[in-house]
């Protein structure tokens, strides 16, 4: 990401009304349209509602206790939103920042962190549910929409005895009253889910309460809703299809719950769950780095160490251990700790696209727990055009040729958003020798444009102590030549992680670790620079360092020689 793009994106002042909501509606299309609803689906609503449970999900995601210490402490914090507010006070109670922050909210994630903070957290907890049903427990458009229902429903469940058996019973009855509610309502409008997520939070949901409720009648066709789901969004080798790391852990998380809920239902676990879940664990282990947590690959962010545990401890055998996911398009060389995991795969179709990143060839780069380069990550927490920023090239470690991204955005009618796809040609070529690693990559989503591919070489030496790279830009042979010999600008970030120090120095750019190794940036091109650059993986916006390397390409050369080879390494210190 360029200085440029990240001042646009700076939040120094509070929009408007209506430039929040004309922000809303250009990031978030139809899934951020208002909910409507018509008599008869009100009346779907109605009906018989349950005494009590007949049984409630057991809660295997550890919560965020820090967070919940904050909302103890009246701090409501939204990405960079904060917002503080009186002990007893109801967010509800007090206008929203933004569309966003009032999204994130209404989805009530923080709620299991709360209830994670003793009695007084939980007394807290419910009457913030209490207040919210109060409010918007008859019906909001805003709040009603599919996708934060499922995960309001989801997040509500998840809290089952502490939010539901407790309280008076007037209390009590409301909940489980809103809880049905709202439940007929998803299962009367999940279909008409215009995005995936919802779809597939959509089936989890409709499962969960089916047996919570011993709903037999309507659990056959809520398992066959998710068998779907599985096929249409898990790969043959377990990654999701988003290419998310962290949407992989929150689905494999959801499906051991459901597992276990239906074993302690004695119900028989339908076979999709045997299939899918090891792999989903395989896959999640592919991701996790050295410090516990998950690259931030797409719409990913890098999670909490502790949640990818739980989720890789519940699996039936140790995970599959592999260096390359195929169908998911990654690709990963480790020796000794060095662990770079590549982005060697296209977009995924619409409408799995919608919130997929031009990142083609960027790679992630850790030395044991300490992360070095990484891209500008992704959070749901941080503000919607941010999220919109870091889906471009420049916002990941690759190359990119006259500030065009390697995948075209294309608007999605059914969704209105824009929704990547390609490059086409990406492909990755390993070798493996002796004690060394070889990756030969390259794309073609430069060469529509100007002709030329992009060509990646990495070589990871057996002790794990450097790392070399080549890019190129080439022109294919079958290519004619250019008719304009006009030199083509281009960059090669290599986005820093926030727990990295760089500083340059007079032969190298010197990078200290978290964890106290040093390693240096060397390369054969002039000009090596240090840029500020933003993550959003951590759930706020962080300005890190970025290494930038700065060119321009011959149209018509065989990427052999400079301008159009620039070579590369990072060499660890010894003793460090």
């Amino acid at each position: 990401m360029s200085g440029g793009d990240s001042q646009y994106f700076a939040e120094r002042v509070p929009r408007s009304g209506a430039d929040d909501a004309a922000l809303w509606r250009r990031f978030r299309g139809a899934p951020g349209e208002d909910a409507k609803i018509n008599i008869v689906q009100r009346l779907k609503q109605t009906g018989p509602v349950p005494q009590s449970f007949t049984l409630h999900l057991a809660n295997i995601i550890p919560p965020d206790t820090l967070r919940g210490e904050a909302l103890m402490r009246g701090v409501w914090r939204i990405g960079m939103t904060r917002m503080t507010l009186e002990p007893s006070q109801s967010p509800w109670s007090v206008p929203m920042p933004s569309k966003h922050v009032a999204d994130r909210l209404h989805r009530f994630a923080w709620l299991p962190d709360l209830f994670s903070q003793g009695e007084d957290g939980a007394a807290r907890a419910r009457a913030h549910v209490d207040s919210w049903i109060e409010i918007h427990g008859r019906f909001n458009g805003f709040a009603w929409r599919i996708d934060p229902t499922a995960a309001r429903l989801w997040h509500w469940l998840r809290c089952g005895e502490d939010l539901f058996e407790e309280g008076s019973e007037p209390a009590r009855q409301a909940r489980l009253d809103c809880l049905l509610r709202q439940l007929h309502y998803l299962e009367d409008q999940a279909d008409a889910a215009p995005d995936p997520k919802s779809r597939w939070l959509s089936a989890i949901v409709l499962v969960a309460g089916a047996i919570c409720f011993n709903n037999r009648s309507a659990l056959g066709l809520a398992l066959e809703r998710l068998d779907a789901e599985c096929t249409a969004q898990i790969q043959p080798d377990g990654g999701h299809v988003s290419r998310a790391p962290s949407r992989l852990l929150f689905c494999l998380l959801q499906l051991q719950t459901l597992e276990e809920l239906l074993r302690r239902a004695d119900l028989d676990v339908p076979d999709y769950f045997a299939k899918w879940i090891p792999r989903m664990g395989a896959m999640l282990a592919f991701f996790q780095t050295g410090d516990g947590a998950l690259n931030p690959f797409n719409d990913g962010d890098e999670s909490r160490a502790e949640v990818v545990d739980a989720a890789l401890s519940r699996l039936p055998a140790p995970p599959r251990r592999f260096t390359f996911a195929p169908k998911s398009g990654f690709q990963k060389l480790e020796k000794h700790g060095l662990r770079l995991v590549l982005d060697c795969g296209e977009a995924p179709g619409q409408p799995f696209g919608d919130q997929a990143h031009a990142g083609a060839l960027g790679f992630e780069l850790s030395d044991n727990t300490s992360r070095i380069v990484t891209s500008c990550g992704f959070s749901a927490e941080v503000n919607i055009d941010w999220q919109a920023a870091v889906r471009r090239t420049g916002a990941h470690s690759t190359l990119i040729l006259a500030g065009r991204d390697s995948a075209v955005f294309t608007l999605n009618e059914e969704t209105r958003l824009q929704s990547a796809s390609g490059p086409d040609g990406i492909s990755a070529k390993r070798l493996e020798e002796a004690d060394e690693i070889w990756l030969d990559a390259q794309h073609g989503g430069y060469k529509p444009s100007h002709g030329l591919l992009h060509r990646r070489r990495l070589f990871m030496a057996g002790s794990g102590a450097r790392l070399a790279g080549e890019d190129s830009l080439v022109r294919p042979i079958s290519q004619a030549p250019s008719e304009d010999r006009k030199f083509v600008n281009f960059e090669i970030r290599f986005h820093l992680h926030p727990t990295v120090t760089a500083m340059m120095g007079k032969d190298a750019i010197r990078l200290i670790c978290e964890n106290g190794a040093v390693w240096k940036f060397k390369t054969s091109h002039e000009g090596a620079r240090l840029e500020r650059t933003a993550y959003l993986a951590r759930g706020v916006v962080e300005r890190p360092e970025q290494i930038v390397i700065a060119g321009f390409a011959d149209p018509n050369s065989d990427g052999t020689e400079p301008p159009n080879c620039v070579r590369w390494a990072f060499v660890k210190e010894p003793n460090a």
